[in-house]
Formats: structure tokens, sequence, C-alpha cells
């Protein structure tokens, strides 16, 4: 059996004499841009694995959140819905209330100031630090009213905090955009 190769050096003579129609070249380039231009989406990935990152970001960080708190049997720690039902009710609102915060935080781009983003996570770990000393010492005196008080109240003060700083973020964010579209218009 004959391959290609063969048949083409057999009839090389036949292949040579003949020239392609005049407007062959820019009639055969023109289906090309065609097809490639129809074909490939001009879309860059880079968003889409932001956006990845970022959610794997906030399933980590919940993660081992919820990790730290609940499913870990720490014998010298205690949690609000330990003690009653109802406090586990009211902890399962906060935890839920400081999430979301947490990612929204996580989703406001910090890109200009990592540094920034970095000391607000350092200072998120700090208030947590804090949490977990109450819960040593809900632990030790489980009844303690003033205890339980102060583990709500570090939540309420978690959330204004977390608040306030989405809000101031988020005000950066919106005169940081009105600084780079009044460059783009004295352009």
């Amino acid at each position: 059996m004959k391959t290609i190769e063969d048949i083409l050096r057999e009839n090389k003579d036949f292949f040579e004499d003949a020239e392609p129609s005049k407007g062959h070249f820019e009639k055969f380039e023109r289906q090309l841009e065609r097809r490639f231009q129809k074909n490939t989406p001009k879309r860059s990935i880079v968003p889409y694995l932001l956006r990845a990152a970022v959610v794997t970001l906030l399933i980590t960080l919940s993660s081992l959140w919820t990790w730290d708190h609940f499913i870990r049997s720490g014998s010298s720690r205690m949690t609000l819905g330990q003690v009653s039902p109802q406090y586990k009710e009211v902890e399962s609102y906060y935890v839920h209330q400081v999430n979301m915060m947490e990612g929204e935080i996580v989703n406001i781009d910090l890109k200009n100031n990592p540094q920034q983003k970095q000391m607000l996570m350092s200072e998120m770990n700090s208030m947590d630090s804090v949490y977990v000393s109450l819960q040593k010492e809900l632990k030790t005196n489980p009844n303690d009213e003033r205890i339980i008080n102060a583990m709500i109240e570090h939540y309420q003060t978690k959330l204004e905090v977390m608040s306030y700083i989405i809000s101031q973020l988020k005000t950066i964010r919106i005169d940081n955009q009105n600084k780079t579209e009044n460059e783009k218009v004295k352009l």
C-alpha cells in the first residue's frame, strides 16, 4: 500500500505546474478569519480563577472556624450551645452573621494594599482569641451569667466592628472607582 508521500513524489510534476486562481490566497485568508472569529470568544480566564480562589479561601476559613469552634472537642472550652438550647440558637445566629460578614470582607478587593487585608485578618483573629478565653472561663463556670453575657456582647461587638470595616472598605472602593473614572475622563 502506498503512502501519501509516495503518491506525492510520483505525481510531483502534476502538482507543480498549476498555479492557484487569482485571489485564491485572499479568499482563503478571509475564510480562516471568519472561522476563527466565530469560534473563539475573547474572554479571560483570570476573573474566574480569582473567584475560585476567593471561594476556596472562604470555604477553607469557614471550615477551620467551624472545626475550631464546634467539632474539635476541646476539654478546656465550652460553647454557648452547650449551656442551653436558647443560647445555642443565639450562638448559631451570631455565627451565621459573622460568617456572612467575613465573606464580604474576603470578597472586597484590596489588591492595592495587601498589608491592610492582612492587618484586618490578624485583628479578626485577635478578637477570636478573646472569645476563646471566654469559652475557657465558661467551662470553669458554666452557670455564670456574666460570662454568657460577655460572650453575647463579644459577638455583637464583632458584628459592629465588621460592619464598620465593610462600610469603610466599600467607601474606599467607591472613591477609588470615582478617581479612576475622573482620570479616564481627563484623558
